[in-house]
């Protein structure tokens, strides 16, 4: 079985028209699909203390990257490869101060923190230690 980590790194992001309307992405708007590094390092661009939610992260990665959204489904999975990435390279002895700050994104109506495997005892720690909450 691969590692999250490995996962982070396959891929490559396409902008493409939207397929479907669904939610808030219109059909035939220039959507990113991104990639999981990319969704990794724009978490870690958020500076500590500050708190974005998903929706908000869609926008500004998809204008990041010259499209109008970026897809939703896609960005789901990707936030759980990068926080269960996060939590791997702690396991393995990386400093808490290197990891990627997903409680930045993440909070505990976010659909995708209930399919964490680790649980949310690490989000909720980190989110009160930045006054997130």
């Amino acid at each position: 079985m691969k590692r999250w980590t490995d996962r982070l790194d396959r891929g490559a992001a396409v902008v493409k028209p939207a397929p479907r309307t669904v939610g808030d992405v219109v059909e035939g708007q220039a959507m990113l699909v991104p990639t999981a590094r990319q969704v990794d390092d724009f978490i870690r661009s958020i500076p500590p203390g500050m708190k974005m939610d998903v929706r908000a992260l869609r926008i500004a990665l998809a204008a990041e990257h010259g499209a109008e959204v970026s897809c939703p489904v896609y960005t789901g999975y990707h936030l759980r490869t990068v926080a269960e990435a996060a939590h791997e390279a702690l396991q393995w002895g990386m400093p808490l101060s290197e990891i990627t700050p997903f409680w930045r994104v993440l909070d505990y109506a976010t659909p995708t923190t209930r399919r964490l495997s680790f649980g949310d005892g690490l989000l909720k720690a980190q989110r009160a230690r930045e006054g997130l909450d």
